[in-house]
């Protein structure tokens, strides 16, 4: 029987360039050291059904992001974090002020 207990508290994301993974607390690039998701990471085309996939996976990591981000000195306030964590949704100003209201 395997341990349920995770290793982390913040799961490690892999989608979809395996090196280019990142955790909490500073959300940079395990591979290039970027902010994630990092320019490598927001290359991969994102058509609809992409995109599809990846919107529960990031809402979750963003919800994460938000509480590890937005405290620190200098950070980004949560709609910075929306935008760059759903990078592949088009979202206005108010959007992702109403997604970092509801994901906080």
């Amino acid at each position: 029987m395997t341990d349920p207990t995770p290793i982390s508290a913040y799961p490690r994301v892999v989608l979809p360039l395996p090196t280019h993974r990142a955790c909490g607390p500073a959300w940079r690039c395990d591979d290039c050291g970027e902010p994630w998701p990092c320019p490598a990471l927001r290359a991969v085309p994102t058509d609809a059904a992409r995109r599809a996939t990846l919107i529960p996976e990031f809402s979750r990591i963003t919800r994460q992001a938000i509480r590890d981000l937005r405290g620190q000195p200098g950070g980004p306030d949560p709609v910075a974090i929306v935008r760059r964590f759903l990078w592949f949704m088009p979202l206005t100003d108010a959007e992702a002020r109403a997604v970092a209201l509801r994901l906080r």
